[in-house]
C-alpha cells in the first residue's frame, strides 16, 4: 500500500473538461490524494468547477484557455502546471485516439486517463467493431460489415435481411441503404420492398460517388421500437476485466439525446416482458466481457446495445470513455460492501494500479435512476433555453446525489456555447417502486427558476422527466 501511495503522490492530473464532469474528476482526484489542475474558458468563468478548483487547489490550480478543443493549449497548460496525466472527461478529446496517442508519445510524455490509443482507434471504428463482434459470435445489427460495390451482392443481402425480419414476425420489414463514406446522416434511405431497393441502391450509389467519390454502400436492418441498454466495463492493464452491470437509456429527446438512465437495464422482478429479460441482461454482459478481453481493454468503457421488442440484442457501438451516466451504475454497486466511484477507479487504473478485486467481490443492490436536468423546452422539440438562473435548490436526502456546475448561492448565466445541461440527479431505491417514488419526490421538490432577456420564465425538462418516471423500464 505504501508503494501505491507513493505512486499517487508523484502525479498531478490536468482536468481537460468543464461542468459537472470536471467537478467529479476533481473530487475523485482529492479522494485519491492526487494534485490536480483545471482549465476554463471565459464563458465558464462562473462555473462551480472554477470555484472548487480555487477552493481546493489555489490560484495555481486554475488556468484560463481559449477553447477546450485546442490541444496545443491543453498541453501548454499541462507543461506549465507540471501535470503528469490528462483526464479528458467525456466529449472533447475523450475518444480522439490521435490526441490520446499524442499524450503518451510527445517529448514530455503524459498519462492518458482512458483506454490506450490503440484500443480507442480499434473500437472507435464502427466497421472494425462490427467485424470484431461477428468474429466472436457477438450479435450485431444484421447487415453488411464492409462497403458493398456489387449490385448482385447488395440485392442478395437485402433479400436475406427481408427474409430474416419476416422470420422474426416483423410485419413490415425495413432495411437501410447507406453510403459507406461520409457521415452526419447523409446518403441514407429506408426501403420496405425488394423492387424499390434496386431503385434506391442506384440512387444512393450515384449520390455517394458524386459526394464522396466512393459508391460503396452499407445495408442494414432497420430496428424499430427498441430499448437502448448499456454494459459498464472496468479493466486494468494486467488483463483483468469486470462489469458493473447494465443500464437502460431508452428515455431520450427527439434528437436521440439521453434524458433518464436506469440501472439495472430491465426489472423482471416486477415488470413482465415478452422475452426472458434476465437472460438478455446476462447475454449482453457476457458478450461485452468477451469483446473487452479479446481487444485487451484497459480502462472504463461502455458497450451499447439495441434490444428488439422480441428480446434480440444487437451490439450498437462501444464508447471508449467514462460516460455521463456512470454514476447510476455506481449507486447500485458495491465492492466488498463499499461504495464505488467509477471515475476514481478510472484514474487509479490509468495510473497503473491493479484492479484488486474480482467479479465475485462486486454486489448489486437496489435500483438507480439518473435524471439529466436541462434548460430546454420539450414541447418545442427540446429547443435549448437561454437565460439566467436565479434560484436552484433541492431537498437533500441520503438517497440522492446531485452533480452540477450551477451555483446555488448566486445567479448564473447559462453559457450558450455548450449544451444546456444543468445538473445530474442520481436517485437510489431498494427496489423500482421506491426509486420511482423518491425520483418523483425529488423532481417535485426541485426549485429551478430564472428568466431570459425578455423577462420570460425559464423552461426546463423537469415536467418531461416526471411524465416518464412511472413507466421506467417498461418495454
Amino acid at each position: 500500500m505504501q508503494k501505491i501511495s507513493n505512486l499517487r503522490r508523484r502525479h498531478k492530473v490536468l482536468i481537460a473538461n468543464r461542468g459537472e464532469i470536471a467537478i467529479r474528476i476533481l473530487q475523485a482526484c482529492r479522494s485519491l490524494g492526487l494534485d490536480f489542475v483545471c482549465v476554463y474558458t471565459k464563458e465558464d468563468r462562473e462555473s462551480e468547477h472554477c470555484t472548487l478548483a480555487l477552493k481546493y487547489g489555489g490560484k495555481k490550480a486554475l488556468y484560463r484557455i481559449s477553447s477546450y478543443l485546442d490541444a496545443n493549449e491543453i498541453f501548454a497548460v499541462a507543461d506549465d502546471a507540471g501535470a503528469t496525466a490528462i483526464h479528458p472527461g467525456y466529449g472533447f478529446f475523450a475518444e480522439d485516439f490521435r490526441f490520446a496517442r499524442r499524450v503518451v508519445q510527445r517529448s514530455r510524455k503524459l498519462i492518458f486517463i482512458g483506454p490506450s490509443w490503440r484500443v480507442i482507434k480499434e473500437l472507435g471504428d464502427k466497421i472494425n467493431t462490427k467485424r470484431l463482434a461477428r468474429r466472436l459470435d457477438v450479435p450485431t445489427v444484421p447487415g453488411s460489415d464492409k462497403p458493398i460495390f456489387n449490385d448482385l451482392e447488395a440485392e442478395e443481402l437485402a433479400r436475406s435481411l427481408f427474409e430474416f425480419q419476416e422470420k422474426q414476425g416483423i410485419e413490415n420489414p425495413v432495411i437501410l441503404v447507406k453510403a459507406s463514406a461520409g457521415g452526419g446522416g447523409m446518403g441514407i434511405e429506408e426501403v420496405n420492398d425488394l423492387d424499390r431497393f434496386r431503385t434506391v441502391l442506384r440512387r444512393i450509389k450515384s449520390y455517394a460517388k458524386r459526394q464522396f467519390r466512393d459508391e460503396g454502400v452499407l445495408i442494414e436492418q432497420r430496428i424499430f421500437d427498441f430499448n437502448h441498454l448499456e454494459v459498464q466495463i472496468v479493466a486494468d492493464r494486467n488483463g483483468n476485466v469486470v462489469h458493473f452491470g447494465t443500464r437502460n437509456c431508452t428515455i431520450q429527446s427527439i434528437g436521440r439525446q439521453k434524458r433518464i438512465e436506469v440501472a439495472p437495464g430491465f426489472y423482471p422482478e416486477k415488470i413482465r416482458y415478452a422475452f426472458d429479460a434476465k437472460k438478455v441482461l446476462d447475454d449482453i454482459v457476457k458478450y461485452s466481457l468477451r469483446m473487452a478481453k479479446e481487444v485487451g481493454y484497459d480502462n472504463v468503457g461502455t458497450w451499447e446495445w439495441i434490444i428488439s421488442p422480441t428480446g434480440h440484442p444487437f451490439l450498437m457501438e462501444v464508447n471508449t470513455r467514462i460516460q455521463v451516466e456512470n454514476g447510476v451504475s455506481a449507486i447500485i454497486s458495491k465492492v466488498r460492501d463499499k461504495e464505488v466511484d467509477l471515475i476514481r477507479e478510472q484514474i487509479r487504473l490509468a495510473l497503473g494500479e491493479p484492479l484488486r478485486y474480482t467479479q465475485k467481490d462486486i454486489n448489486f443492490d437496489g435500483v438507480g435512476i439518473e435524471y439529466r436536468i436541462l434548460a430546454e423546452d420539450p414541447e418545442d422539440r427540446f429547443t435549448p433555453w437561454v437565460g439566467r438562473i436565479e434560484k436552484f435548490s433541492w431537498t437533500e436526502a441520503p438517497w440522492v446525489k446531485v452533480y452540477t456546475q450551477v451555483p446555488t448561492n448566486r445567479p448564473y448565466e447559462i453559457p450558450t456555447e455548450f449544451d444546456p445541461n444543468l445538473a445530474l440527479a442520481i436517485i437510489w431505491g431498494k427496489d423500482l417502486d421506491q426509486a420511482i417514488e423518491r425520483g418523483k419526490r425529488f423532481l417535485n421538490d426541485l426549485i429551478l427558476e430564472g428568466k431570459d432577456k425578455n423577462g420570460q420564465p425559464l423552461k426546463s425538462n423537469i415536467k418531461f422527466l416526471l411524465s416518464k418516471t412511472d413507466d421506467l423500464l417498461k418495454f
